[in-house]
């Protein structure tokens, strides 16, 4: 590695113009921020060093990364100059895994992390605490996490660093975000695709993102690719990404502090040159924006080797450099000169507080990283203003009649909230290229979809200040939404059904976030993440089996149940109710699924709004118990699809067996099968025996794999009864009715399990069950025939 830093993007030298003083004052504050990291990984008490390091000194596990930290302070203890120096408004997205013991060390140093923790004062007693707080039981992680101010974005799982910080930059026009991007990071799927986040940015209403490629060149046991690429391919990588770069390279501190301080200047000259254009001039063409690629050694200024072994420079620094600092006595003589060579003494003074001279350069209040309100979005967050449902309702004279397509009369409401928002600019829409196909057009009468690049004469609705934002990638509008939501604002996720599961590990990480959030009174409630999945399994006939998958609610149900809550809306007015209770919503990650295709309006609004606060009630107009106490047998409905069946298999009960004494139920809210205990939507069990009855036959069919609802009720007294039709990976391409009828979903087949399991039943209707297995062996000859359903099934209307 070369000793001299050098920086690339504009003629001359790489000094910074800095004075001396100066840059030993960065240098102190970056000095004191590694002495602080490498603590954290070692040190359980003598925090200051006061007396000779011993055994009993240092941690009984050794936790934690240290070949990232020196890095990562650089860029903290430089990007508080910045901000200090210019009054920039900024927050740091922290993208290298386990990162947390520099992000701590440095809110520490700025005294945030005293003043939301007081018993982690900025004093010897409070940097014990620190040390012995940090990946010990009952302590923090060795990540950036909820716990660390400053943070919006969880530093344990790796690729969305740059998508969560180009979220945070929308609409904030006076917010810089600086990335840290890590090399083993930089090869991951969503961090390629987030490269082009830059094609979406526009910089008149939005901040800016300037990304830092770090290269410390190693993994956890491997290089890194973009590490060992020659400089000129990788410059050729990052300009036809869009970014022009700006290297800074080196191993000797002051001079690699002289790059880091012109880099970022160069930088934010750039970028303020570019914001300032384009607002008072307006664009001609795409900005370039400019990108820092630091390359610094891994574990730099740690131990150069162990054990006869390189470490300082390669993979072996990555996590604990000296593993045996407890067992081995030259380990804990080489950690000891280690945590010395950074000159504690001239660091802290006597009581542990950091001294004047290393915290010249550090912002001040609301401007300090671990302290800035951006990164606490909800400190922010105002309520939407979201309008009368009245207004978009559909009329509803009676149930089963009419038919809308849900997703469309949403677009409606949609459309007002994105019109309303205009002037303040605190709300967007995300999804993967498919906002018109999901029946969401409405909303391009309010905003146009965002795009910095050429637009042809054929393209719509495109616009730089648009505030839908569409790209063939679900990890990036995941990550955009996320980095938009925890920085104060709302938002909604439309995704085809079956491929929303391409972000199940993202969802994941931001449950975990949103859980731990939670018990953290400082940060404050954040908008939900709002799904609404539509395109989906039953009525993906055209599309085929690729299209069909209904599991990415098995896949949230799993997870914090006080942060989870799935919604299946039966039809328009309803899915009209559950927009508006979500869009309200705080910390929660809502799951909404709904078609797109025409559906049945089986209720008012008043209706709806009241079946969508019980979360399940019965149907009596669909029903036959006429009051006689308990009914015979439960058909429950949790979907669109599977409602329409049940209410057709209704009528056919109706029709053909009117002494059986049928209840109708139907489920909106799926949480509201588990028991009270298990989650905060849950019935009690009274309450569920009211309705499903505790020993009755109940024929439930669900949107999604059965298996589920099995799951959520398997405690329930009536569960032995319990018997549940749903999508069993049945999938073709073929007719809307084929895909219940292949998955046993549909009327028929509902009616057959009536008959099978109601006692007594099944010898007395024998001939209507007939009929039933008949009318499914009519339904396979018609469609290989016709190509379309049968007229029964095709103009088939409630009736009853």
């Amino acid at each position: 590695m070369p000793d001299a830093p050098t920086t690339t993007g504009s003629p001359g030298s790489p000094d910074s113009g800095l004075g001396d003083d100066r840059i030993r004052a960065l240098d102190a504050h970056w000095r004191a921020a590694n002495y602080l990291a490498a603590g954290q990984i070692y040190l359980v008490t003598n925090p200051l060093l006061t007396e000779p390091l011993r055994p009993d000194h240092i941690k009984p596990r050794l936790l934690g990364h240290w070949g990232t930290s020196p890095g990562l302070n650089l860029v903290h203890t430089h990007l508080n100059r910045v901000i200090k120096d210019r009054d920039l408004d900024a927050i740091c997205v922290w993208g290298p895994g386990h990162g947390g013991p520099a992000v701590l060390a440095g809110s520490w140093l700025d005294g945030s992390y005293s003043e939301i923790y007081p018993d982690v004062s900025r004093d010897a007693a409070g940097m014990a605490r620190l040390f012995r707080q940090f990946s010990f039981p009952g302590g923090v992680p060795s990540h950036v996490a909820p716990e660390t101010p400053g943070s919006i974005h969880e530093g344990g799982e790796l690729g969305y660093s740059l998508a969560h910080a180009y979220g945070a930059a929308l609409d904030n026009p006076g917010l810089l975000v600086a990335c840290v991007i890590g090399d083993g990071e930089a090869e991951t799927g969503p961090l390629a695709g987030s490269w082009h986040a830059n094609k979406f940015l526009d910089p008149v209403h939005d901040g800016a993102v300037l990304p830092i490629l770090h290269l410390n060149g190693y993994k956890i046991a491997n290089p890194t690719v973009l590490a060992r690429l020659p400089r000129p391919e990788l410059d050729e990588l990052l300009r036809g990404y869009g970014h022009e770069p700006i290297h800074v390279v080196g191993d000797e501190p002051l001079a690699v502090h002289r790059a880091m301080a012109h880099a970022l200047d160069e930088a934010l000259d750039r970028i303020a040159l570019l914001q300032r254009t384009a607002r008072q001039d307006g664009l001609a063409e795409r900005p370039r924006w400019p990108v820092i690629v630091l390359r610094t050694p891994k574990g730099w200024t740690g131990p150069e080797v162990v054990d006869g072994l390189p470490v300082e420079g390669t993979w072996r620094a990555h996590q604990v450099p000296l593993p045996g600092v407890r067992e081995n006595p030259e380990h804990l003589r080489q950690l000891e000169r280690w945590l010395r060579s950074y000159r504690p003494e001239e660091l802290f003074d006597a009581d542990g507080r950091p001294r004047p001279h290393l915290l010249a350069e550090v912002p001040e209040g609301d401007r300090r990283l671990g302290a800035n309100p951006h990164a606490n979005g909800g400190l922010l967050l105002r309520s939407l203003p979201l309008p009368d449902l009245e207004r978009y309702a559909v009329p509803v004279d009676k149930p089963g009649a009419t038919l809308h397509e849900p997703t469309r009369v949403l677009g409606g409401l949609l459309e007002k909230v994105m019109a309303d928002t205009g002037a303040r600019r605190d709300f967007r829409v995300v999804g993967p290229d498919e906002t018109a196909s999901n029946r969401l057009e409405g909303l391009f009468r309010a905003t146009g979809k965002a795009w910095q690049d050429a637009v042809l004469p054929t393209d719509e609705h495109l616009s730089r200040s648009g505030r839908v934002m569409e790209i063939l990638s679900e990890h990036l509008c995941q990550g955009w939404l996320e980095g938009y939501l925890l920085t104060g604002r709302h938002g909604l996720f439309s995704c085809y059904e079956a491929f929303v599961h391409i972000v199940d590990s993202m969802v994941n990480q931001h449950i975990k976030w949103l859980k731990v959030s939670r018990a953290l009174p400082w940060r404050r409630p954040v908008a939900s993440l709002n799904y609404l999945l539509t395109s989906h399994v039953w009525r993906q006939d055209h599309n085929g089996f690729s299209h069909q998958d209904p599991g990415f609610v098995d896949h949230v149900l799993n997870k914090s149940p006080e942060v989870v809550r799935v919604y299946l809306p039966p039809d328009a007015n309803t899915l009209l109710s559950v927009a508006d209770h979500i869009l309200r919503t705080r910390d929660y990650v809502n799951v909404v699924v709904a078609g797109k295709q025409p559906c049945f309006d089986w209720l008012d609004l008043d209706q709806a709004r009241a079946h969508c606060a019980r979360g399940a009630g019965t149907w009596d107009w669909a029903g036959t118990e006429n009051g006689a106490g308990e009914p015979d047998v439960v058909l429950a409905g949790a979907g669109d699809v599977p409602t329409q069946e049940v209410v057709a298999a209704a009528g056919i009960l109706r029709r053909h067996l009117p002494d059986v004494a049928v209840r109708v139920v139907n489920v909106v809210d799926m949480t509201r099968l588990l028991p009270k205990e298990e989650h905060p939507h849950g019935m009690p069990d009274h309450e569920f025996d009211a309705l499903f009855t505790r020993d009755r036959p109940v024929i439930f069919a669900y949107h999604g794999y059965p298996w589920l609802v099995h799951r959520l009720s398997y405690r329930r007294a009536v569960h032995p009864h319990l018997h549940v039709r749903g999508y069993k990976e049945m999938g073709t391409t073929t007719t809307p009715f084929d895909m219940v009828v292949r998955n046993d979903l549909d009327r028929y087949r509902l009616v057959m399990d009536v008959i099978d399991r109601t006692p007594g039943l099944a010898a007395r209707a024998v001939g209507v069950r007939q009929r039933m297995q008949d009318a499914r062996t009519r339904h396979h000859a018609w469609i290989r025939e016709h190509g379309t359903d049968m007229p029964e099934v095709a103009e088939w209307s409630w009736t009853g």
